[in-house]
């Protein structure tokens, strides 16, 4: 795991790189349940994409009544283009009942309550805990836990829940949700899944992939060939 100082150093690097550290989907923040639903369609999709498609769903159900009301069958059409759209729709009519029947009609300031609820996962509960409720929120989505993996912060785990223990152990509380807002963003604009510029890339001196340890690598000479024996191999 990294040191201390090092984890200090890449937190400050990505605030000097993107000091703006906000979620990309775009909600009423009065309105905090349009962020819950917004951020469970954008599950298999795109912010970009979900961000076209909720003005008019909001439009068409524009308080927590209206959804809780509205049929799966017609939330779906105006969210079709997001994919997976009949379970989508499915938790967000369950969820917007829920929230009227079991909460009041406001989006639950706690992990476990939030778990209730259709279609939320630790990723939207941690989203909605550190955006709206200023707690810690430490959202591990697949930038965010690919780019820890390659920095060192973890052990390179796939398993959402693994990622979260571990950035908990090292990722200051208070810094969680920009951080990982932060992660989102590098995962963009520069360690891009399939062609990461590592050469341009900010944190590159605290990288176990691209910093001093990949240079390592590419500095070594390379093995000298061996000499091909006479003797017949088995294939």
């Amino acid at each position: 795991m990294k040191r201390k100082e090092d984890v200090q150093s890449i937190i400050e690097a990505l605030k000097r790189l993107y000091p703006d550290a906000a979620c990309s989907l775009t909600y009423d923040p009065e309105k905090v349940h349009e962020l819950l639903f917004s951020v469970r369609l954008a599950a298999q999709c795109t912010d970009a994409r979900v961000n076209m498609v909720t003005p008019a769903l909001y439009a068409r159900f524009p308080t927590l009544r209206s959804l809780a009301e509205a049929s799966e069958e017609e939330v779906g059409e105006y969210i079709r283009s997001t994919g997976f759209w009949r379970a989508k729709a499915r938790d967000i009519v369950a969820a917007s009942r829920m929230l009227l029947t079991e909460f009041g009609g406001k989006v639950p300031d706690n992990m476990e309550d939030l778990l209730r609820l259709p279609g939320v996962g630790r990723k939207t509960a941690n989203l909605i805990l550190g955006d709206v409720y200023g707690q810690p929120g430490y959202v591990c989505d697949t930038h965010c836990i690919r780019i820890t993996g390659l920095l060192g912060l973890t052990d390179g785990s796939k398993d959402p829940v693994k990622v979260e223990e571990q950035l908990r152990k090292c990722i200051p509380p208070e810094e969680s949700s920009d951080f990982c807002h932060r992660m989102v963003l590098h995962g963009r604009a520069v360690c891009v899944a399939r062609r990461p510029d590592c050469g341009s890339c900010t944190l590159r001196p605290w990288c176990d992939h691209g910093g001093a340890a990949g240079e390592t690598k590419e500095e070594a000479p390379a093995p000298k060939p061996k000499r091909q024996s006479k003797a017949k191999t088995r294939r």
